[in-house]
């Protein structure tokens, strides 16, 4: 049971490439398995890290034959839905039964959801324009609400019984983070009694795809030369070129501590503190002042020094201008003899765009719980070696208080605290 007050997180969720569901994915993490493809073997308007095959129906009764929970709506609501919402169902239901929500613990007005991510249905959006562009009189009345990012929001609240407050919050590539310190905040102000927080999977359409390239920020698509089979993205290494997209979701339940002792439910972290900043630019370069600055602050709210934080989950996007912004920032915060080990899970799971600091946050809980450090795979000339980067398999971690970073385009600068409620 949490040692203090505050805000604690009690359930888990995840659907991504690199696992669907959140036992498979820490196997990944542990094994530091990436389900980055490389360039040669994917199209180049195609996810970098996909989804392992999807056929929703046959999720539904494979979790039911292992005991698994599955909300009596699940099938009914999200049968016509897009791809993503269906996602992200199975991951909100997954954290819902972790967390022991599953069975009406709480009254349906007490419960909230915040959504992470911004420009969801780009994908969507492509292939409709494609299907009816000869038939326009042919599009369906339920793509007014399938086009919508706010449909993650009815779907997974009429699914789970959600009736209390819930919005989406997009802060590009930091909105994971955004949609926890937004829950966070609900709770502390009594809005709700327990938040569901669900970074939402994307799927980018072939034209977001090349302009991240244009951009220079995402791996460049396979040219036929040499390199197409090397590693698609290396965070932090002298060799990155870029992120690679990832397709997944995850979902983390927040309580007040009060309220989870109240119903007796296990609490597996808590949330010790949070910062959330502007830079004030409309660019995607990256502030390595203002990234000192939301770590320094959210450590300082967690009550915690730099020496007493045992681990740092990075934006780590393997973008060189980001990786050495965060080097250098995490260096002007913990020194350069800090015990914190150091990596980034975008090697292993893709770069989940919106959802990414929600499926970042499950990979710190992860591995707080379970003792380890994922490695970093093909981290093998680091940008900045005084930083104590995780080597190139898993290493035991005894952390009690962990870092999680995640920034965006347009100067959003985001860092989040979690303490180990079990060391």
């Amino acid at each position: 049971m949490t040692r203090g007050g505050g805000v604690v997180v009690t359930g888990l969720g995840v659907h991504c490439a690199a696992g669907a569901g959140l036992a498979a994915f820490t196997d990944a993490l542990r094994a530091g398995r990436s389900a980055l493809l490389p360039a040669a073997d994917r199209d180049a308007d195609s996810p970098g890290a996909p989804l392992p095959p999807f056929d929703y129906p046959a999720l539904l009764t494979e979790r039911r034959a292992r005991g698994g929970w599955v909300p009596q709506k699940a099938a009914r609501t999200a049968a016509r839905s897009p791809l993503c919402v269906q996602v992200s169902v199975l991951t909100a239901a997954e954290a819902w039964a972790h967390a022991g929500l599953a069975e009406g613990a709480l009254p349906p007005e007490r419960l909230g959801l915040v959504v992470a991510g911004n420009n969801l249905t780009g994908a969507g959006a492509h292939r409709a324009a494609d299907r009816y562009r000869d038939r326009p009189a042919a599009v369906p009345g339920r793509y007014a609400l399938h086009m919508q990012d706010t449909d993650q929001v009815g779907v997974v609240s009429e699914v789970l019984g959600i009736q209390g407050e819930g919005c989406t919050v997009g802060g590009a590539s930091a909105s994971g983070n955004i949609a926890l310190i937004n829950a966070a905040r609900l709770l502390d102000a009594g809005a709700v009694d327990a938040c569901l927080v669900l970074g939402a999977p994307t799927e980018l359409a072939p034209v977001e795809r090349q302009a991240y390239r244009a951009l220079g920020a995402m791996t460049p698509a396979a040219t036929g030369a040499g390199t197409d089979h090397e590693p698609p993205c290396r965070p932090f290494d002298r060799a990155h070129h870029g992120f690679t997209d990832g397709v997944g979701g995850a979902a983390v339940v927040l309580e007040t501590a009060a309220g989870a002792r109240r119903r007796g439910a296990r609490v597996l972290a808590r949330l010790a503190g949070h910062a959330l900043r502007l830079s004030g630019t409309s660019l995607a370069d990256p502030s390595e002042q203002v990234e000192a600055a939301v770590m320094r602050t959210a450590l300082e709210r967690a009550g915690v020094a730099p020496g007493q934080l045992g681990y740092v989950n990075t934006h780590g996007t393997a973008s060189p201008l980001g990786d050495r912004t965060e080097a250098a920032a995490l260096l002007r915060v913990l020194g350069p003899d800090a015990p914190a080990l150091v990596n980034a899970t975008k090697a292993l799971t893709g770069h989940c765009l919106g959802a990414a600091g929600v499926v970042e946050a499950v990979a710190t809980l992860a591995q707080l719980a379970g003792g380890f450090a994922h490695p970093n795979p093909w981290l093998t000339d680091p940008v900045e070696p005084r930083l104590r980067f995780a080597g190139t398999a898993a290493v035991p971690l005894a952390a009690e208080f962990a870092l999680s970073n995640s920034f965006g385009f347009g100067g959003f600068h985001s860092a989040v605290v979690f303490a180990n409620e079990g060391v």
